[in-house]
């Protein structure tokens, strides 16, 4: 029963999800932050949606998923960030910094911030395809990469609510949750966060491409080896063209051939099975990078500072997913 109070805190505190909270206390909230990764994966599950529904359009798809992420979080975790922002920037002590975040407007280092946040996240998306061009693959890829990032995002508030970390406020949300996750359970939480991300990976992974029949050009195996293209040139690989011992073409004539190899498909499909919990510790770590600096700066968390974590890790995840898979 108290882990269902933690869970419908999670749920109510993070998600637009209508749920009835009927206890809120420091222990409930310490079970939410613990359980923030769950709710973030279903978040990615529901607000990916539109990459697979309108996957020949990607960037309208990218763009659709987005904003239905947003409005499934009731867009807090950008407001958050654009708060942060407008405090940093602002360069004043930490109480008049605060109160520049709690004030409801937005500032010009908000502004600057969200748009870059959303264009960056945007065109990470799109960026994402999986080697070989497999168009089919695409859309699977890029809604893995958007899963993963809502995982990494969330799995920054267990970070960044675990003990010995501080809030900037006497109140508000921060103080409820802020020192809450005791630490045995931020690192079982966050290996139970890889290996989901390593499982996104795998599954939205595309297969081994068809097997490719033709006979060998020049010693060059083509036959059961995929997703690597090599171009031969005069019967040569064009890696190896400087070398003196270049072999004669194989077929009279022949100046350009593409072979498909060089690479067994099990070991790309292992890299990109990889792709997805590397990219998700690379979204934590700049997630944890941004909460020294607002502890430094402010002295702990708030609501807007755990916002910000958020929007940092998925952004970071997504770049880290686009150059990565």
């Amino acid at each position: 029963m108290r882990s269902m109070d933690g869970l419908r805190f999670a749920v109510g505190t993070l998600s637009v999800f209508p749920v009835r909270v009927e206890r809120v206390d420091r222990q409930v909230a310490g079970r939410a932050m613990a359980l923030a990764p769950g709710v973030g994966l279903v978040l990615g599950l529901a607000g990916g949606l539109p990459l697979v529904l309108f996957g020949e359009r990607p960037l309208l798809a990218a763009a659709l998923a987005l904003a239905l992420l947003a409005l499934l979080t009731r867009a807090l975790h950008l407001d958050g960030l654009a708060d942060l922002a407008d405090g940093l920037g602002s360069a004043k002590p930490a109480d008049q910094a605060l109160d520049i975040m709690k004030k409801s407007d937005i500032g010009p280092f908000g502004v600057v911030t969200l748009v870059f946040t959303l264009l960056v996240q945007v065109t990470a998306l799109v960026s994402v395809s999986p080697p070989g061009d497999a168009s089919d693959a695409a859309p699977y890829a890029r809604y893995a990469a958007l899963v993963t990032a809502c995982l990494a995002g969330r799995l920054a508030l267990t970070w960044a609510c675990r003990a010995g970390v501080p809030a900037a406020r006497p109140d508000g949300l921060g103080a409820m949750v802020a020192g809450t996750v005791r630490r045995p359970a931020v690192v079982l939480v966050t290996l139970a966060a890889v290996l989901a991300a390593a499982a996104i990976g795998l599954l939205a992974a595309p297969g081994p491409a068809p097997v490719d029949d033709r006979p060998a050009v020049d010693g060059l195996v083509v036959d059961g080896l995929v997703n690597v293209t090599a171009v031969v040139v005069q019967g040569c690989p064009l890696d190896f063209a400087a070398f003196p011992d270049c072999p004669e073409p194989a077929v009279p004539g022949m100046r350009y051939e593409e072979a498909s190899g060089l690479l067994p498909g099990g070991v790309a499909a292992l890299g990109r099975t990889l792709a997805a919990p590397v990219a998700l510790l690379a979204g934590l770590a700049a997630a944890l990078l941004l909460l020294g600096r607002a502890r430094r700066r402010l002295g702990g968390v708030t609501g807007d500072v755990l916002g910000a974590l958020v929007e940092t890790a998925v952004t970071v995840t997504l770049v880290a997913y686009a150059l990565l898979a």
